[in-house]
């Protein structure tokens, strides 16, 4: 078994006009590598229509450029088949690294059954806007509560054996040709290979998006919600992991019923009644959440977000159920392709 220090990482960050962004998230990453503590940083430039590259290569970085506009799985691949590195660290350019973060991967890596690890954004991500600062926090908490053997995998921040990665010939390129669930299908293969993942809740880094009502409802949906219900109903169906766990549908199942019961409201006038029960009751199963967000934000931003997480929860279980009558009842079962 390869000893803990003579593990080398490769950190790979996938970069689409991300210029105005390599002033913050590459030098932790250089540092690293300075000390020794990873072995290179390889930016690879997806055909960007500004400086990325220049500015990464002008930084220090090394930097690799994609024939053509890819996507970050082309990118992650590319830079994969030239990496010399002992485990594949990919890093989002919107993603700065928190120090240490490369001892933590080493260490997880010393199992020999553990092919990949990813870790989590901590609570203080870049925006202030209350919107913006949920579905960044939303996402730290489910990795942050997440059993710690993991069925799924995540690229923002999270690290593959370089030679599990070639088993399972790296990112599915040909389904996913825009940002999507590229990582969760990975993660389905590394799996289904034999390999362990884990999530390590300390490998933290902070999110630089910004995200607005509009960007986060196209996305939620046409980029995860639709294409991961899709994955799922023909590999193995629901996982009982992050937002898909077994509680995590009965808490969507409370939601779409405070959603109802709001509508009822205007036709019913002892439905408000009945809204006011669900509504109790969505907080109370999701008191872990509503505590989580009101540490992180007081009380109006916990309110705000547990009221919209009934509307997230209402659309993501929508997509769902969209997609079985697609699969069952219309016979798509090989639409598994995001344009």
């Amino acid at each position: 078994m390869t000893s803990k220090q003579s593990l080398s990482i490769s950190v790979i960050m996938p970069a689409y006009k991300a210029a105005h962004l390599l002033e913050r998230v590459l030098p932790p990453l250089l540092d690293m590598r300075a000390s020794g503590a990873v072995a290179e940083v390889i930016v690879v430039d997806d055909q960007s229509p500004d400086d990325t590259a220049q500015k990464a290569r002008e930084m220090g970085a090394e930097v690799l450029v994609t024939p053509q506009n890819g996507g970050p799985g082309v990118a992650r691949n590319l830079a994969a088949k030239q990496a010399k590195g002992d485990i594949l660290w990919f890093v989002d350019s919107d993603v700065i690294a928190w120090p240490g973060g490369a001892e933590k991967i080493k260490a997880a890596f010393e199992d020999p059954q553990v092919d990949a690890v990813f870790g989590s954004y901590d609570a203080d991500p870049d925006g202030r806007y209350w919107f913006s600062r949920y579905k960044n926090l939303l996402h730290r908490y489910h990795h942050q509560t997440a059993r710690r053997d993991a069925t799924t995998f995540w690229a923002g921040c999270g690290a593959v054996r370089a030679s599990a990665f070639g088993a399972v010939d790296g990112f599915d390129v040909d389904t996913y040709r825009v940002p999507s669930i590229e990582d969760i299908e990975l993660g389905y293969r590394i799996r289904a290979n034999g390999g362990r993942i884990v999530v390590i809740p300390d490998l933290q880094s902070k999110h630089l998006k910004i995200w607005t009502l509009k960007n986060a409802i196209f996305t939620d949906i046409f980029r995860r919600a639709l294409p991961w219900s899709r994955l799922m109903i023909s590999r193995e169906g629901l996982t009982n992991d992050l937002n898909t766990g077994f509680f995590e549908r009965i808490r969507a199942g409370i939601a779409g019923l405070f959603i109802l019961a709001l509508f009822a409201m205007l036709v019913v006038p002892g439905a408000a009644l009945i809204a006011l029960a669900l509504a109790t009751i969505a907080v109370l199963i999701n008191w872990n959440f509503v505590a989580f967000m009101y540490r992180n934000g007081g009380f109006l931003f916990a309110a705000a977000s547990i009221l919209y997480h009934q509307v997230y929860y209402v659309y993501s279980t929508a997509s769902y159920v969209w997609c079985l009558f697609e699969y069952y009842i219309l016979g798509r079962k090989n639409r598994l392709h995001v344009p």
